[in-house]
């Protein structure tokens, strides 16, 4: 399989799909941690990557990004597969006409008609595909490109990398090199920066919950986001420690209890040659915070029930009263 790079929850069935970055499969892990592979394009150019992966509910649809790393010729692309038979629909080139440095189409989300949005991590844009698979450059701002940017880091060539399609109509994405969240209209494109407390450092993957909260994950932190004005600002209320060696990449939520799950792709093995490597590893991460936040909530709730039942007792023992003093 090689280093994995990308991971989404399909729900049903309770399948965790993973990506690889040295062969054209995608693989589903079932709740027993059984792996086998769902997809293996081999219409494909050989030897390229599947960078980002998500699900098409709507459609009932996978896409994939399609990336070619160096010394490979260019070729970037968004991929779509029957979910149920996992046929080829379509493959959809990502180009950039005003930016001609290879590209590197990274990471995307898709809306709730169909469209997908793909990131760009060199020239910090973002691509439209809309569901009959016909792509277009969909934000161009200027804001993606007015942050500094860590020069001096490994990851200082990556720009925009995860996003993420929030229902209200807009956009999350993070930024690798700047830490960076940005909020994008879904509609016109308009980008601007989400104000947080803290940066997000080297920024990769990035998933919602069911209840708003965003998880925000690098290959050593996983961050947990939430915002009361629809992401205009936002606050870190807890960050989680990973394991820095094995390099998380991607984050998924399992939604049908909000569990959250990282990653662990060895991506940092492909710097050192290592491109063969057979493991990867899945992690549940769980809030210390929330965890305390919940046991608090079922403190003060046996606390209300044993008011409750206190009054009831006693209320009870007055309405005995009552009534021996009646038949007296």
């Amino acid at each position: 399989m090689g280093p994995t790079r990308a991971s989404s929850w399909t729900h049903p069935p309770n399948t965790y799909l993973v990506s690889s970055l040295r062969h054209p499969t995608i693989h589903a892990v079932s709740d027993a941690g059984v792996v086998e592979t769902l997809i293996h394009d081999t219409d494909l150019p050989a030897n390229v990557s599947i960078a980002g992966i998500t699900i098409d509910s709507v459609n009932r649809r996978l896409l994939a990004v399609i990336h070619s790393f160096n010394p490979l010729p260019p070729f970037d692309a968004l991929a779509a597969y029957d979910l149920r038979t996992c046929k080829h629909l379509f493959l959809a080139p990502l180009t950039d006409t005003v930016n001609f440095d290879h590209p590197l189409a990274n990471d995307v989300t898709v809306d709730f008609e169909g469209n997908a949005f793909v990131t760009n991590s060199v020239s910090n844009i973002i691509w439209k595909v809309n569901d009959k698979g016909e792509p277009s450059i969909f934000s161009r701002s200027s804001i993606f490109t007015s942050q500094h940017v860590e020069a001096d880091k490994h990851y200082s060539f990556c720009g925009l990398n995860g996003i993420a399609y929030v229902g209200k109509g807009y956009l999350l994405v993070v930024q690798t090199n700047t830490g960076k969240m940005f909020k994008v209209d879904a509609i016109d494109g308009k980008a601007r920066l989400v104000l947080l407390n803290k940066n997000l450092t080297a920024a990769d993957g990035i998933a919602v919950r069911d209840d708003g909260v965003v998880v925000v994950v690098s290959h050593h932190t996983a961050w947990l986001l939430k915002s009361d004005d629809s992401w205009g600002e936002g606050v870190v209320y807890d960050e989680i420690a990973l394991d820095f060696e094995k390099y998380a990449t991607s984050v998924a939520i399992r939604n049908d209890n909000r569990r959250v799950y990282v990653l662990y792709g060895n991506v940092n093995e492909l710097r050192m040659g290592n491109v063969e490597r057979e493991e990867f590893g899945i992690e549940e991460i769980e809030s210390a915070k929330e965890t305390e936040e919940e046991k608090i909530w079922i403190y003060i709730l046996i606390g209300f029930g044993f008011a409750y039942f206190m009054y009831w007792r006693f209320q009870m023992g007055q309405l005995v009263k009552n009534m021996n003093k009646k038949t007296a």
